[in-house]
């Protein structure tokens, strides 16, 4: 009796065994097909009520599970780059920002790693504030696009990245202008001229020198440093011979009329 019930008991646990059938876990697809798919859903839009809209955070999803189950795969560094690009698409600067600044720093012989850098300098440029507004990330734009090309001057890359940084530089120096021009509206002379030298000296050769030399040459002169200020106008007169500049600086200097 007791012999049968053991059996029953096996039977039964044996049965339960076999009814309690382990998870089934789904194949994934290949780092290729995933790719391929990743770059489908970027191509095609969906309507989203009359406006078409791309599904970008599928697309993120898709090319994250490259990097997650294949991350020694090729696929997986274009993927990186990718999550990079559909962040800027959407003009989600700092993702893009992270995602770039990693590619860089995991990938250093990548071929792209130039783009990646440029667009680093295009996300920060992107947020860049106008002239008189805090310029953090006009300076941050200038970091990458420097780093671009003073290690990668030859390539397609530089090549747009040195009108950008002429850009950004030359919104620098429109905010230290700006500085200057406050300073003189209250007449804190001496302020001001320490901003116009500051024009002169880091950012010259962006089409703002005739105008700086002139409101250095008129800082001087409301501090009475006639001789400097002279000096300055002659140099304006001199180098800047028919511009409105020139013609102000004309009734600063007796000899000139």
């Amino acid at each position: 009796m007791v012999r049968s019930l053991m059996v029953v008991f096996a039977l039964a646990l044996s049965a339960g065994c076999a009814n309690n059938n382990p998870p089934e876990f789904e194949e994934v697809a290949s780092a290729e097909v995933l790719y391929r798919q990743g770059l489908e859903i970027l191509e095609k839009d969906k309507l989203l009520g009359f406006l078409p809209t791309k599904d970008y955070d599928h697309a993120v999803e898709t090319f994250q599970a490259i990097v997650d189950n294949y991350p020694y795969s090729d696929y997986s560094v274009l993927a990186e780059l990718k999550i990079a690009d559909t962040y800027y698409e959407q003009g989600k600067w700092e993702e893009a920002l992270s995602y770039y600044r990693d590619f860089s720093e995991l990938h250093p012989t990548h071929e792209r790693v130039p783009y990646s850098v440029l667009r680093s300098a295009q996300s920060r440029r992107s947020q860049a504030l106008q002239a008189n507004r805090d310029q953090t990330n006009t300076k941050r734009a200038l970091e990458h696009l420097d780093v671009l090309l003073t290690r990668y001057p030859y390539t397609t890359e530089a090549q747009e990245a040195e009108q950008i940084w002429r850009e950004m530089r030359t919104r620098l120096a429109e905010h230290e202008m700006g500085v200057g021009d406050f300073y003189m509206s209250h007449d804190e002379f001496q302020s001001a001229a320490d901003r116009f030298r500051k024009v002169l000296n880091d950012f010259p050769g962006l089409g703002l020198d005739g105008q700086a030399l002139f409101k250095l040459g008129t800082c001087y002169s409301e501090m009475n440093l006639d001789d400097e200020a002279t000096r300055i106008f002659e140099v304006i007169l001199h180098n800047y011979d028919g511009t409105e500049y020139a013609e102000a600086a004309r009734e600063h200097v007796p000899a000139a009329n």
